[in-house]
């Protein structure tokens, strides 16, 4: 279990954000103007307009024939169930098996009557951040105490890599901020520009910080505050800007310890504790974990950001259960539409494509006569899954 916990919250004061607000914009202007306000709280805000909720609830495709649902990663973020529960029904019209399991990072949420999380951890045999899918049923969340004060730890944690990527502008790290204008090429004044927003934004922030909702203070918010300046500054610097941006938050992600999250097999230890399942999302991002020989249910083999390596994690599995003693219950194989709910309620030309084009349950593969092939190797299909899962769930 978690021995380490109070260690672990007396270690986070080390890197707990700044309470003052710094009180001197890059560029010299010295306050915060109407405007920016208005900016800042087009991005900022979580009450959805009638519009974002239509958005939400009418999608633009439908799924007529699919029968079975089966999503078990994906993040409903601060849009309401009640909206997504109305997309998933106009998706899937004749759907008449279901299992479906909202996993926001680090966040227990519950739907009907399965409650999931995504959780960041860290491996220490090959020295890298992890993540896992926990799902259980919605009995047993009286049980988690321990557990939900080891994901406070952690969503506080992760939260701060956003003020360190903020400092990067403010402080400022010439030394990142040299590396990446070197990779993007781009000129003094688009960092000049993203300077000065996210002064601007770190001082909205720090002043509105008590009033905003915990997931809205992600490294895209600094990404965000600079697209409302589309209009302003022709879309080809705002292009450039985001290009310089991105550089930047990969090269704060690369530097960011995982030395204060919890062990890969504190979690999973906890997390059979109380009768959860454990599935092993994007494994090709961190391949020794295929060797690692954890206590989970399965793995991930394919997601939308994830899927160069589907065939072979499919035919890794196959080999692992053939492996197995048979007193052990077979790995199973399972698939992540990865949807992120806060891109439905933007306009479609500010949507990423990559994220907005993701549905809850919807995974091409299954349907892939390339793959369908190998899938009957596993007797593994969406039916069988969630069937499988359900009952190991239950027991």
């Amino acid at each position: 279990m978690f021995h380490n916990l109070n260690l672990k919250e007396e270690n986070m004061k080390l890197v707990k954000r700044e309470k003052s607000p710094r009180l001197q914009l890059v560029g010299g202007h010295e306050e915060i103007t109407a405007e920016d306000e208005r900016r800042f709280w087009a991005i900022a805000t979580t009450e959805l307009t009638t519009a974002q909720q239509q958005l939400v609830s009418q999608p633009t495709q439908v799924f007529p024939h699919q029968e079975s649902v089966l999503a078990v990663h994906w993040h409903p973020e601060f849009v309401p169930m009640e909206l997504i529960r109305a997309r998933i029904t106009a998706l899937y019209p004749k759907s008449h098996e279901e299992l479906i399991i909202p996993t926001q990072h680090n966040r227990i949420n519950a739907y009907d009557d399965y409650c999931g999380v995504e959780v960041d951890c860290y491996s220490r045999g090959f020295q890298r951040k992890v993540q896992l899918l926990l799902h259980f049923h919605h009995d047993r969340l009286s049980r988690t105490r321990v557990l939900q004060g080891a994901l406070e730890h952690t969503f506080q944690y992760r939260t701060s890599q956003f003020f360190d990527l903020v400092r990067t502008f403010t402080k400022p790290n010439t030394e990142r901020l040299d590396q990446a204008a070197r990779a993007t090429g781009v000129d003094h004044d688009v960092i000049s520009l993203v300077r000065e927003q996210a002064a601007k934004l770190e001082i909205l922030v720090e002043r509105h910080y008590d009033n905003m909702h915990p997931d809205i203070i992600k490294n895209r918010l600094l990404r965000n505050f600079l697209g409302t300046l589309n209009g302003v500054y022709d879309r080809k610097t705002i292009n450039r800007a985001h290009i310089f941006l991105s550089q930047v938050k990969n090269i704060v992600k690369a530097e960011f310890s995982p030395d204060y999250f919890y062990r890969t097999s504190e979690i999973i230890e906890e997390a059979r504790g109380i009768g959860a399942g454990v599935v092993v999302p994007h494994p090709e991002e961190f391949w020794p974990i295929l060797l690692a020989e954890y206590d989970v249910d399965g793995y991930e083999v394919w997601n939308p950001q994830s899927r160069e390596y589907t065939d072979f994690l499919i035919s890794v599995l196959v080999n692992k259960n053939r492996r197995r003693d048979r007193q052990q219950r077979p790995l199973l194989l399972f698939m992540g539409d990865d949807t992120h709910m806060s891109a439905k309620i933007r306009p479609p030309e500010e949507q990423k494509v990559s994220k907005g084009l993701r549905e809850i349950g919807y995974q091409p593969p299954w349907d892939d006569l390339n793959l369908r092939k190998k899938l009957i190797m596993t007797q593994m299909d969406r039916l069988t899954l969630i069937q499988e899962y359900k009952a190991r769930l239950a027991s």
